[in-house]
């Protein structure tokens, strides 16, 4: 069974390296929504993959880091696009949850990137 839990944070940035003149060359914001996949056996006790609240918990660090911020001044986000945003996430999630299949990261409700690990 996978599930997945959401999360949004509202961020600046800019593409560094887009040719000039390039809209995503200038500073703007979105309101950046992320979809957390887990994947596993259903817990014939509980009844769930994962307690949607663990996920939560894990991921509040890094929605804290991102939220209201410049992206491109956080290490590893100099070049913050929805792609690189998704690997910046999974590595930072998924030392802390094993059972991680999918990052999905919409910077609007028509463009995204979903990375699934190497």
């Amino acid at each position: 069974m996978e599930i997945y839990s959401s999360f949004n944070f509202d961020a600046a940035h800019k593409l560094p390296n887009v040719p000039k003149g390039h809209k995503c060359g200038q500073l703007h914001g979105h309101t950046f929504n992320v979809h957390i996949y887990v994947a596993g056996p259903i817990d014939p006790s509980f009844g769930w993959v994962i307690d949607f609240g663990d996920i939560k918990k894990i991921t509040a660090p890094i929605v804290e880091q991102l939220d209201h911020n410049y992206l491109n001044d956080i290490k590893g986000l100099e070049n913050p696009t929805s792609e690189n945003i998704a690997r910046w996430i999974w590595a930072r999630l998924k030392p802390q949850l094993s059972a991680l299949t999918k990052i999905m990261v919409q910077e609007s409700p028509r463009s995204g990137a979903t990375y699934q690990g190497e």
